[in-house]
């Protein structure tokens, strides 16, 4: 009899490690010590974990050029961060390749030392952002949540979810923690023309804008500090180009050889967006390609 029980407790014992594999588990905190960046990711299982960024892009805040106003704004908001001042939640918004992204990893290089942190999380997890951000809580380092390319179609959940971060509960309980999120579009939401049929107008000419079209400006307004980004001139590309390429080790006589190219690349993405894609430029530069002949 007791051999039977023994052999039965072994089964219930397996069985509630089974089911407790596939139950969520709470959130981990990571090694800390293992980089200054992590991204969240969650497994099929509905488990979340906290893993560090390996390999971290060496780029610097004096390596981006021509966008000169927007550094300064993010800079000055990153300084107010690490220095525990208050600093606003930020919106990086524009057209894409001219330096969203580059600009918040050049500033975590730029503060790292000073114990500055970034956590990157895919807005199909910012549901689990009062998660992530519990357990960064009370830690003496300062955390960045980058959401990079960020955009909602309608109903989705991590809308709500970060909306409801943005209304002050981070800046309440957890000075610590800001989020900076990148978006090739102002308000978030995609915008239709038939939205702006629920507006109404008085008699004196008042405009009252509809509830739909409320509720789509309602979570970039949430965001303390907006930064805009536009498509640089050919001149502005050009200089950006000459950054990269110096930065790669290409001599002068090597780069002023390169602008044909250089343009030739842009004009097959048809776009003058220099801040992203430095490696496949300096291949494409570096092969020669040679600018069409003048019409």
């Amino acid at each position: 009899m007791n051999e039977q029980f023994e052999r039965l407790m072994a089964r219930v014992e397996s069985l509630v490690t089974r089911i407790e594999s596939v139950l969520p588990q709470p959130l981990q905190a990571p090694d800390w010590s293992a980089s200054v960046a992590y991204r969240y990711r969650k497994r099929s299982s509905g488990h979340g974990s906290l893993e560090p960024v390996k390999h971290i892009g060496s780029m610097r805040l004096t390596d981006l050029k021509e966008i000169d106003d927007q550094k300064k704004k993010i800079q000055r908001n990153t300084e107010q961060f690490v220095s525990g001042k208050p600093a606003n939640n930020v919106l990086l918004t524009g057209s894409r390749g001219t330096g969203k992204s580059s600009l918040i990893k050049a500033c975590l290089n730029e503060y790292s030392a000073r114990g500055l942190r970034l956590i990157e999380v895919d807005k199909a997890d910012l549901t689990d952002l009062p998660d992530i951000v519990d357990v960064v809580s009370g830690l003496s380092e300062k955390f960045i949540v980058f959401c990079d390319d960020l955009s909602f179609d309608e109903g989705e959940p991590g809308y709500k979810a970060l909306k409801s971060i943005l209304d002050g509960s981070i800046a309440a309980a957890t000075p610590n923690v800001l989020i900076y999120a990148t978006s090739n579009r102002r308000h978030l939401l995609p915008e239709y023309m038939a939205e702006n049929l629920t507006y109404t107008h008085t008699e004196d000419g008042e405009v009252h804008p509809g509830e739909v079209v409320e509720e789509k400006i309602s979570l970039s307004e949430r965001f303390g500090l907006w930064v805009s980004f536009y498509p640089f001139s050919q001149d502005e590309y050009l200089t950006i180009v000459a950054q990269w390429l110096s930065s790669f080790g290409v001599d002068q006589q090597a780069i002023d050889a390169a602008r044909p190219a250089s343009l030739v690349w842009a004009l097959e993405r048809s776009s003058c967006a220099a801040a992203a894609w430095p490696t496949s430029l300096l291949a494409t530069t570096r092969a020669g390609i040679q600018a069409p002949e003048p019409p």
